[in-house]
């Protein structure tokens, strides 16, 4: 009796080990591409096993279950999309599953983008849940906000990360979120000098900004420039509110005739801001649009270098067109 209670307690004890060692080895090896799974809502542990192992995941899914219970987290686990790296261990895995690590994607929304572009690049992003796809830009934004009309440079242009499986409605909310701390942040901090009725205005005229100038040490010029227009009441004059207002009609090139088609966007024709952003704007471009440079400019002419000619006077102006330009 004594020998076959032996053989009992020293099974046990060799399958605790052998357990306790296979708990504590890497899954998979290092030089091994990760491995994705998903778990279901409402899966059970031994579920969520077997869809690990039905993955291709090399976990042997009554150790997992096992261990799962043993440690008191099998009814922790979480549901999801899920990544397996090199060098995670059984144990880390279960851990993995009751934190929620799930599987990451980015998306980058750029600087200059319009919201049709915006839109196109969620549409397309293959890890998202395109729950938007049938809405129109109107019944989207009304998901989001109610407190305006238009989408256009409502949300920051930024790099988002979710996880796999996500909503592409939860990237709109948190662009739209961003745009908004950070715009109310600039607006606490602007010059008080600047025309400016709302921060809503503000965001127009840094949408105006970021269209105008890719150079970073320029931004602040090219709004004072605006800013002194919009003080003296001298129209804005500024192609891309122009390029914005010719929707498709815009093939590249810039006519005459498109400065004097009137649109509500035509800023050669209509004085003060356009009706909207033209842009989705980024920090920068903001930060430039409530603190100008301190400038008399009222003027300014690309050089073809990327960079701008400044004036204070029309005349200055014209010998800088008749350089730069012809």
């Amino acid at each position: 009796m004594k020998k076959f209670l032996f053989f009992i307690f020293l099974s046990v004890a060799l399958a605790a080990a052998a357990v306790t060692f296979i708990a504590n080895q890497p899954i998979i090896g290092a030089g091994v591409q990760p491995l994705e799974f998903a778990i279901k809502p409402g899966s059970s542990v031994r579920s969520t096993a077997d869809q690990i192992a039905d993955a291709g995941v090399p976990v042997n899914p009554y150790v997992f279950e096992l261990l799962a219970r043993a440690t008191g987290k099998a009814p922790r686990l979480k549901a999801g999309h899920y990544e397996l790296k090199p060098g995670t261990t059984p144990l880390a895995l279960i851990d993995q599953l009751v934190r929620g690590e799930f599987a990451q994607e980015s998306l980058a929304i750029i600087e200059g983008w319009s919201f049709r572009q915006m839109r196109e690049a969620i549409a397309a992003h293959p890890a998202l849940k395109h729950d938007t796809a049938a809405l129109s830009d109107k019944e989207l934004l009304a998901r989001i906000t109610s407190d305006h009309a238009a989408p256009e440079g409502l949300f920051f242009p930024d790099t988002y990360r979710f996880a796999k499986g996500s909503s592409d409605l939860a990237i709109y909310r948190q662009a739209y979120a961003l745009l908004q701390k950070r715009l109310n942040e600039a607006w606490a901090r602007r010059d008080p000098s600047v025309p400016y009725k709302s921060p809503y205005e503000a965001l127009i005229m840094a949408s105006i900004i970021e269209k105008e100038t890719g150079q970073r040490s320029e931004r602040n010029m090219i709004s004072a420039v605006f800013v002194n227009r919009l003080k003296r009441g001298m129209l804005l004059q500024t192609d891309p509110t122009v390029i914005y207002g010719m929707g498709d009609k815009f093939q590249g090139n810039i006519r005459k005739r498109d400065l004097e088609t009137d649109t509500p966007y035509n800023t050669y024709t209509r004085a003060g801001l356009p009706p909207t952003p033209i842009a989705l704007p980024g920090s920068e471009s903001i930060e430039a649009a409530l603190n100008p440079s301190k400038s008399d400019v009222l003027y300014f002419v690309a050089r073809g270098n990327g960079t701008s000619e400044f004036s204070n006077n029309l005349n200055d102006h014209n010998r800088a067109v008749n350089k730069y330009q012809r």
